[in-house]
């Protein structure tokens, strides 16, 4: 879900150089209505755990822009990502 807000929602704003969105209160955050559905799984292998959630988040931005071009054709750069933009 915080890949999912980085690029729906990720826009920081800065003013001479200080972000303007310092927490979760002023942070525009995926909201529980906006989510897809997501089925998890974890596997036990016998090792000591590492991350479960963390490996997740970072290609979520690249495979959703993906989906972008694949529908509109057109790729994006910048955050957030827009299905009409």
């Amino acid at each position: 879900m915080f890949g999912l807000t980085a690029a729906l929602h990720g826009n920081i704003t800065r003013v001479r150089g200080q972000a303007q969105q310092s927490n979760f209160h002023d942070y525009r955050l995926l909201r529980h209505d906006e989510r897809p559905r997501v089925t998890v799984s974890i596997l036990d292998r016998g090792e000591p755990p590492t991350g479960v959630g963390e490996p997740g988040v970072p290609p979520v931005i690249p495979a959703l822009g993906n989906a972008l071009f694949a529908l509109t054709g057109k790729r994006q750069r910048s955050l957030p990502l827009r299905a009409d933009a």
